[in-house]
């Protein structure tokens, strides 16, 4: 399949300024597969160490960072000889020897002329205290679960996804009972790359979600492995209760629902420790929609989504046909994976800061703002037709936006004053507003 990271990769690879790259992303979002491939196709040869399997390299960290020295013995172990060059070397799991991420910043300063990339799935929690990190010696490059497009592509529906590309919207409505036919499969399958590889070989929606409930075990085994003991059954609590709170009519998350009397301060650090796992996206309030909006978010008030759709929905435990065929009881849910469908999408820009907004004295909540290049632009999800915009109406008269959004699975339309974009047409927002 492909992966729209490999651009970014190739990018960084032809950078005059490129420094030692961390990927980081969640468990199974396929960093080790995306850096492998890079590799093959972009470079005469690929030296591969996997830190938290190759114990014997592990000492190699532990002494003067001498470049020379860690390239010898990376030569001996992987057998080849290493043009700075053509060569990439990547540094899987590198959390599992924390000495090695602060061995990137004597790549950085001494010999930048070497292509390194490293990735680790708990890097976020498991960088130590006492080792020192390399700021501002590294990128940061985020991997997320496969996109709607990204899902089209790896089906061999690269002509949908030209079509998308091409805004002839006469044309892209035209086939949109194609589109959202896979929009229900995306919703059930989700993007995680072993889930989509199941589906990929039969359409066994069985076999999809016994996959992805493997991956639900394999998180949550991650708490009791590697999370603090104290915090690993508030740890459960929130993963567990997501569903529920992305199912409320305001999806704001909410503590009574973990438990009675619950307050914030006993489970921020469980919170925390699923954000620097990727395994949660944190969506916080704005009380302002004005520039920058990182000014105005409120931190005591947050939505809380998973990772991965297809995650969300066996959560859930939704199954295929509910999701396909529809379900008058499907309502409240089917909005919740709506709204984690419209947060993944949007995820996958580096060019947009995500929070959302909610009135002070009444119920008028929209979904999302984002902010992008000098506007913020509100987005109101349905996950239907159903086209009435009560509290993007509330926003618009309190606020005036030069834009605004409601995604749904109505037609592309222009309004004077808001843009319906089809749900299956989320991925061409950012395109939408380059043109305003």
């Amino acid at each position: 399949m492909k992966r729209s990271g490999i651009l970014k990769l190739i990018a960084w690879k032809n950078s005059s300024t490129r420094k030692p790259l961390i990927i980081r992303g969640a468990r199974q979002v396929g960093k080790t597969w995306l850096m492998k491939e890079f590799g093959s196709s972009q470079y005469q040869q690929t030296v591969y160490v996997n830190l938290e399997k190759n114990k014997r390299l592990h000492s190699l960290f532990n002494d003067d960072f001498s470049i020379n020295r860690i390239i010898v013995a990376l030569q001996a172990e992987s057998g080849l000889t290493i043009n700075a060059e053509n060569t990439l070397i990547i540094f899987d799991e590198i959390q599992a020897v924390p000495e090695a991420i602060t061995a990137l910043k004597y790549f950085c300063e001494e010999a930048p002329e070497y292509h390194i990339i490293t990735a680790g799935s708990l890097l976020g929690v498991a960088v130590h205290t006492h080792t020192s990190f390399p700021v501002g010696k590294v990128e940061f490059m985020d991997l997320y679960p496969l996109s709607f497009l990204e899902f089209l592509d790896a089906n061999g529906e690269s002509t949908l996804v030209e079509i998308l590309h091409g805004a002839d919207w006469k044309l892209i409505t035209a086939f949109k009972a194609k589109f959202i036919e896979f929009l229900r499969y995306y919703y059930f399958v989700g993007g995680m790359p072993e889930p989509v590889l199941a589906f990929l070989k039969d359409s066994n929606f069985a076999e999809v979600r016994k996959i992805q409930y493997q991956l639900l075990e394999a998180y949550e085994h991650d708490f009791s492995k590697h999370a603090p003991i104290e915090i690993v059954p508030r740890l459960r609590m929130v993963w567990n209760s997501i569903p529920a709170q992305l199912a409320k009519e305001s999806s704001k998350f909410v503590y009574g629902l973990l438990k009675k009397g619950s307050r914030a301060k006993d489970f921020e650090m469980a919170i925390s420790w699923l954000e620097d796992c990727g395994q949660v996206h944190k969506v916080l309030r704005v009380n302002k929609p004005y520039l920058p909006l990182k000014a105005y978010e409120d931190i005591s008030a947050f939505k809380l989504f998973l990772v991965d759709i297809g995650l969300l929905s066996a959560m859930g435990a939704i199954d295929a046909k509910t999701i396909l065929e529809g379900n008058l009881i499907f309502t409240e849910f089917k909005g919740a994976l709506t709204e984690q469908y419209v947060l993944q999408q949007l995820s996958g820009s580096d060019n947009f800061t995500i929070n959302y907004w909610s009135a002070e004295r009444s119920t008028a909540e929209v979904d999302f703002v984002i902010q992008y290049q000098g506007l913020v632009i509100p987005i109101e999800v349905k996950a239907e037709e159903n086209l009435q915009s009560k509290s993007l109406k509330v926003y618009r008269e309190k606020y005036d936006p030069k834009f605004s959004i409601r995604v749904s699975m109505a037609d592309y339309r222009e309004q004077d004053w808001m843009t319906n974009l089809p749900l299956y047409a989320v991925s061409e927002l950012e395109a939408l507003l380059r043109d305003i």
